[in-house]
């Protein structure tokens, strides 16, 4: 049986999850919805889909089964909750909402109803980060020592609402805490609104992990060409993942090679040893990412992405933000 999904907010983001439903062979995508009427119309005669200006006549004349909210950010909670009051599943573009409040309204609704609810953290998806997080798991890099992510281009002309931290940020404080499955503990950050108008866009952030692991964050809009690396330092080598060529790359530590556990407590030394470019069997991530939630949907799969984990990730951000604005540390407690 074919699922039913729909799109609120055809815009940046929303109308290239329209085209990925579009093109699932067992999905039909049954309306998208979004206030410039000429921009509904024509993403939804691109997919041959029905257009709406007003998301409630969406949700109550085709009755989706999944719907992805892709309006800004300060809109998400009344949409998510107009969603969730019909009992339709949802996956939320990132961050879940804009304040962490209204984020834990969306995620209590959605255990009230019933409804399956999804953060679309697309990083995740990455088939670099997937593979990444494979050979982690497999004991391959030992402990952890550092993780340091590089997010530099030019500014965005599509943002307005949030600088440069809840944009793009975001997305390397879910990918450090999904790699090395640990929470942030304290944050420190230097931020600067240099071109931006009302928001920061520099960051030179500093996380601490409660494994005992060190998080850089280098991030900005100011950088004439676009980067997106993330580098993980460990017992064993090192890691390189390039997410725009979805690449992964490990230098190994030639002094640790051989040696048995016991012998790696006592490690005192790093040299340079061979290096392995991992294949990696290229996907679009979004395709990947719509997919794992579809089978959520289904019950094929537990959601990959929870509420939890977006409101994490937004708590995060919030207090890089705060302490760059403060010149202060920001301590978790639990």
């Amino acid at each position: 049986m074919r699922s039913k999904a729909a799109v609120i907010g055809v815009g940046a983001m929303g109308h290239h999850h329209a085209r990925v439903y579009a093109e699932i062979p067992d999905v039909e995508l049954v309306g998208v919805a979004d206030m410039n009427e000429e921009a509904a119309r024509s993403i939804g005669d691109r997919f041959g889909s029905t257009a709406y200006t007003d998301y409630h006549q969406l949700l109550d004349e085709q009755k989706p089964d999944a719907v992805t909210i892709a309006v800004p950010t300060v809109e998400h909670l009344k949409v998510a909750l107009d969603v969730i009051e019909r009992g339709i599943h949802l996956l939320i573009e990132k961050p879940i909402a804009h304040s962490v409040e209204d984020g834990q309204k969306i995620i209590d609704a959605a255990k009230s109803a019933g409804v399956k609810l999804m953060i679309g953290h697309i990083e995740r998806f990455n088939p670099a980060v997937a593979a990444l997080k494979e050979h982690i798991n497999q004991g391959e890099l030992g402990r952890v020592f550092e993780m340091d992510a590089r997010r530099q281009g030019p500014f965005p002309a599509r943002v307005r609402d949030v600088g440069v931290v809840i944009d793009l940020a975001v997305h390397d404080v879910d990918v450090m805490r999904y790699v090395c499955d640990a929470d942030v503990t304290r944050v420190y950050a230097e931020t600067e609104r240099r071109i931006h108008s009302q928001h920061e866009d520099l960051l030179s952030g500093l996380l601490r992990f409660d494994n005992d692991s060190v998080g850089t964050l280098t991030i900005n809009w100011l950088t004439p060409t676009k980067v997106r690396e993330l580098y993980v330092t460990g017992e064993l080598g090192m890691f390189r993942v390039d997410y725009l060529t979805q690449d992964l790359y490990f230098f190994e530590n030639a002094t640790a090679q051989g040696a048995q556990w016991e012998t790696l407590r006592i490690l005192r030394g790093v040299s340079e040893g061979r290096m392995i470019r991992h294949v990696v069997a290229k996907r679009e991530p979004l395709r990947a990412e719509l997919e794992a939630f579809l089978a959520s949907v289904r019950d094929e799969a537990l959601v990959p992405v929870s509420g939890e984990d977006g409101l994490k990730a937004l708590q995060i951000a919030q207090a890089i933000v705060h302490s760059g604005q403060t010149n202060q540390a920001v301590t978790f407690n639990g």
